[in-house]
C-alpha cells in the first residue's frame, strides 16, 4: 500500500505495455534520442560537432539521472532546462552542443508525437484483436435466430451473429479513423521559438536548404517521413484533438457493446466470463453482475468526456505559443490511451469467455413470435378466401386479449391457440406450424452476416501480423 494517491488507470486497469509507453523512462530517453538526432544532423550538415561528443551522448541515452534533474528543476522551474543540465553533467564533452539552437518544444512536442504514434500502434493491435473476437462470435452464431429490439421493445427477429456485426462495424469505422490519423501524423521538426527556424538559419549562416535538410534528417532518424510544413513554437494542438477523437470513437463503440451485453445479461441470454470465486455483491450472494461490461461503460464515459480537453486546448492557443496547454496535455492524453487500452482488453476478455444461452433466446423469441406472425397469418387466410377486414379486426382483438393476460396474470402467450380455435380463420395446425418457422421472420440476417464477414476477413488478413494478444484483467 502507498501513503499517496496512485492513478487507478495504472494500478487497476491499463496494461504494462501502455504504461511503459508513457513512462518517465520512455519520455526522457526519447528527449535524449532527439538531442542526439539533432547533434548528428547538425554535424552532417557541417557544424563543428565531434563524433566523440555524439557517442558520449548516445551512451547516456537511457541512463537518466533523475535526482540531478529534479534538483535543477527546483531551481529553474523548467523541466526541459533541468534535463538539459542533468544530461550535460553526464556528458562533459557534449555539454556545449546539447539542444543547440532548439527550443523546449523540440524535445517536448516531438516526443509527444512519437509517444502518441507508439500508443496508437498498440491500440491498433488491440482493436484488430477485438474485431477478430467479434468475427468469431458472429460466425458461430450467424444463423441463431433471436428476438430483436427497437426502443428495447420486441421487434422483428434477427440473429445473434447479425447483432454482433453491428458491434463489429463500429469498430471497423474506428480502425479506419485510427489508420487515417496514424498515416497523417508528422513530426514537429525543429522550427525554433516561433516556428520560423530563425535560430537554425543563423547557425547555418543563412543557408535555407540546410535548415530544411536538418528537419528532414531528424525526422528520418526518429522514424518519420514528414514534418509539419508550418507551426508556431508548437505543433497545432488540433493534432491532439484528432488523436483523442479516435480514442473517443473507440470508447463510443465499446460503450454500445457493453450496454448490449448488460441488457442481454438481464434477459439471461448471455453471460460474460465469471470466475469460480467471483463475488458480485457483499449482500446478495446469488448475483452475477456483468462487472466487465460495466467497467467498459465506466471507462468509456471517461474517455468520451476527456476528448473535450484537446478541443478546448486547441481553441485557446494564443498566436504562436501559450503554456495553458502543458498541464492539461500531460494528464488528458496519456490517460485517454491508458483507459482505451483497458477498454479493448476488456472487450477481448469478454468475447473470449462469453456464454450464449440458445434455449433462453428461443424462449423469448417464441413469446413474441405469435404477434409478429399475425401479418403472415392474415395474408394466408385471405388467400384461402377469408375477408381481410373481418380477420384483421379479429386478430386485433385476440392480440389485445392475449397481451392483457400475459401482462396482468403472467400467462403464456395464447394468441396462436385463439386463432386456431376461431373458425373464421379456417387454418389448420399444420398450416400454422409452417407459418411460424422462425426462418421466415429473420429476413437476410444470416446472409448479411456471411457477406459482411467476408469483408471483415479481408481486413483481418491485411492485419494478420497483429493477431494474437494475451490480455490480463487484473481486478
Amino acid at each position: 500500500m502507498s501513503n499517496r494517491y496512485e492513478n487507478p488507470l495504472c494500478k487497476r486497469y491499463a496494461s504494462k505495455e501502455m504504461q511503459n509507453i508513457f513512462s518517465d523512462d520512455n519520455k526522457f530517453s526519447t528527449w535524449r534520442k532527439l538531442w542526439v538526432a539533432l547533434a548528428e544532423s547538425q554535424k552532417e550538415l557541417g557544424l563543428g560537432i565531434s563524433e566523440e561528443q555524439i557517442n558520449e551522448m548516445k551512451v547516456r541515452v537511457a541512463d537518466i539521472n533523475y535526482e540531478v534533474a529534479a534538483k535543477f528543476e527546483v531551481e529553474v522551474r523548467h523541466d526541459v532546462m533541468a534535463h538539459i543540465r542533468a544530461f550535460g553533467e553526464q556528458c562533459s564533452m557534449a555539454k556545449p552542443i546539447i539542444h543547440l539552437g532548439a527550443t523546449s518544444c523540440y524535445v517536448g512536442d516531438n516526443t509527444d508525437i512519437i509517444l502518441q504514434r507508439l500508443a496508437l500502434l498498440h491500440i491498433k493491435k488491440l482493436l484488430v484483436n477485438a474485431i477478430s473476437k467479434m468475427y468469431d462470435f458472429a460466425d458461430t452464431y450467424k444463423s441463431l435466430p433471436c428476438l430483436a429490439y427497437t426502443h428495447f421493445q420486441p421487434a422483428q427477429p434477427t440473429t445473434v451473429g447479425k447483432r454482433a456485426t453491428l458491434w463489429m462495424q463500429d469498430l471497423l469505422f474506428d480502425l479506419d479513423q485510427l489508420e487515417f490519423t496514424l498515416d497523417n501524423l508528422k513530426l514537429l521538426g525543429c522550427k525554433g521559438t516561433t516556428g520560423t527556424g530563425a535560430s537554425f538559419l543563423s547557425l547555418f549562416d543563412g543557408d535555407h536548404d540546410k535548415v530544411k535538410l536538418l528537419e528532414q534528417k531528424i525526422a528520418k532518424k526518429m522514424g518519420f517521413d514528414k514534418v509539419y510544413s508550418v507551426s508556431g513554437q508548437t505543433y497545432s494542438r488540433k493534432i491532439d484533438y484528432y488523436t483523442l477523437s479516435v480514442l473517443s470513437g473507440i470508447a463510443q463503440s465499446a460503450y454500445k457493446f457493453s450496454n448490449d451485453i448488460r441488457l442481454l445479461s438481464h434477459l439471461k441470454e448471455v453471460d460474460e466470463p465469471f470466475e469460480v470465486g467471483q463475488v458480485s455483491s457483499s449482500a446478495m450472494a446469488y448475483k452475477r453482475n456483468p462487472m466487465r461490461s460495466e467497467r467498459i461503460a465506466s471507462l468509456a464515459r471517461y474517455v468520451i468526456v476527456d476528448a473535450l480537453n484537446p478541443a478546448l486546448t486547441a481553441s485557446a492557443q494564443w498566436l504562436e505559443r501559450t503554456l495553458d496547454d502543458s498541464a492539461n496535455k500531460r494528464i488528458s492524453i496519456p490517460e485517454a490511451f491508458l483507459a482505451v487500452d483497458a477498454i479493448l482488453a476488456l472487450i477481448i476478455n469478454v468475447l473470449s469467455g462469453i456464454t450464449v444461452y440458445p434455449k433462453m433466446i428461443e424462449k423469448h423469441l417464441n413469446e413474441e413470435l405469435p404477434f409478429m406472425a399475425t401479418e403472415n397469418i392474415l395474408m394466408h387466410c385471405v388467400k384461402k378466401g377469408g375477408d381481410r377486414q373481418i380477420l384483421h379486426e379479429k386478430i386485433r382483438l385476440h392480440s389485445v386479449e392475449a397481451a392483457r393476460k400475459m401482462k396482468q396474470h403472467g400467462e403464456e402467450n395464447d394468441l396462436i391457440s385463439r386463432i386456431l380455435r376461431d373458425t373464421a380463420f379456417g387454418i389448420t395446425g399444420v398450416e400454422m406450424k409452417e407459418l411460424l418457422h422462425t426462418e421466415q421472420f429473420i429476413g437476410r440476417a444470416n446472409e448479411q452476416t456471411v457477406e459482411f464477414l467476408c469483408e471483415v476477413r479481408t481486413v483481418l488478413e491485411v492485419n494478420r501480423e497483429l493477431l494474437g494478444v494475451d490480455v490480463k484483467i487484473t481486478v
